[in-house]
């Protein structure tokens, strides 16, 4: 997750929110939300000159199984100095416990993917704000970390990245859905050929059952913990030395750092820890989750098609413009 500030209405308010490439829709609390969105800053549409009522209810719901609820509006959003006009926007009237602020730090969340998974069938923010021109590169980039982390809109941060890009394509627009060529184990590869999504709003790597148990008979000590921590949480010892571990993507092996792949341990004090890849068939059979454990590995572009960027050698694609790369660190 990585959390950031936006202002949205006239005058501008500030809000945080999370900013999620999984999905593509901007919702935050409305003002007539109760106990479900204390703590969080609210929003009241009547209070901005910009705001319009689109008289349509909608209603979220997350991998998580969180949900929001309520109405749509229209107003002026405001991100790193770019501004959306008639950006269309979610005053959700209910939150589930996972968006409560006991639960969830921002007061909303920015979906980052495509419009084609918009539930308000509605251009998402970074789309809207290339299409007003207020950007001059159609690409946005994060980088994760413990502390730091950064979203770049609108082109790079050149600061933060070294090495070679590795490109790909985007295999099916919505999510920002790829494919890796394997994933591999101490150089043995326990997975074929993979559909995935790159996304920052899961905190793991989620994959298939089948998948995740082959990966984790590769690492020594792992158990299947589910009935204790959760459907598909694996955990293993905390002094287990992790083999080297990496996705193939167009070609290039790209490695998930060990200490990204353990999570810490089950508790406090605890010899135990919780690894960085979990299973859910519900999910995994569709496609791989690449969320932030593989994200922090990697300065990560999303680029929608940049004219500039189609010239670079490693990857030409004159049909398919969108496409995710990487930078960062690269194994053979």
């Amino acid at each position: 997750m990585i959390i950031g500030t936006i202002s949205v209405g006239t005058p501008a308010v500030t809000y945080t929110v999370d900013f999620d490439t999984g999905s593509s829709d901007l919702f935050l609390p409305a003002s007539s939300c109760g106990s479900t969105c204390s703590g969080h800053t609210k929003y009241n549409p009547s209070s901005s000159s910009t705001s319009k009522a689109l008289s349509k209810s909608f209603s979220l719901s997350y991998g998580d199984g969180s949900t929001v609820s309520g109405k749509q509006y229209t107003d002026t959003v405001k991100i790193a100095g770019l501004t959306a006009t008639k950006q269309t926007l979610g005053a959700a009237t209910q939150y589930s416990s996972g968006f409560e602020s006991t639960n969830f730090p921002a007061d909303g969340l920015m979906g980052m993917g495509f419009q084609s998974i918009s539930d308000y069938n509605a251009p998402p923010v970074f789309q809207s704000l290339v299409s007003q021109g207020q950007t001059s590169s159609k690409v946005f980039a994060f980088k994760l970390a413990a502390s730091g982390s950064e979203l770049t809109l609108g082109g790079l941060n050149s600061a933060l990245y070294s090495g070679t890009p590795v490109y790909t394509p985007v295999t099916q627009e919505g999510y920002w859905q790829i494919n890796f060529d394997s994933l591999k184990v101490g150089g043995t590869s326990v997975l074929g050929s993979t559909s995935a999504i790159v996304d920052s709003g899961t905190t793991l790597i989620i994959g298939d059952t089948a998948g995740v148990k082959a990966f984790y008979k590769k690492i020594p000590g792992s158990k299947d913990a589910s009935s204790t921590l959760g459907d598909g949480i694996y955990t293993f010892p905390c002094s287990t030395t992790i083999p080297s571990v990496s996705f193939t993507i167009n070609g290039k092996a790209l490695s998930v750092a060990s200490s990204a792949l353990n999570f810490g341990p089950v508790s406090e004090g605890s010899t135990t820890c919780v690894g960085g890849i979990a299973a859910s068939d519900s999910i995994g059979s569709q496609f791989w989750i690449l969320g932030d454990v593989f994200m922090r590995n990697y300065y990560t572009i999303f680029d929608l098609g940049n004219s500039q960027l189609k010239k670079l050698s490693f990857f030409v694609d004159s049909y398919n413009d969108d496409r995710y790369s990487a930078y960062g660190k690269e194994t053979s």
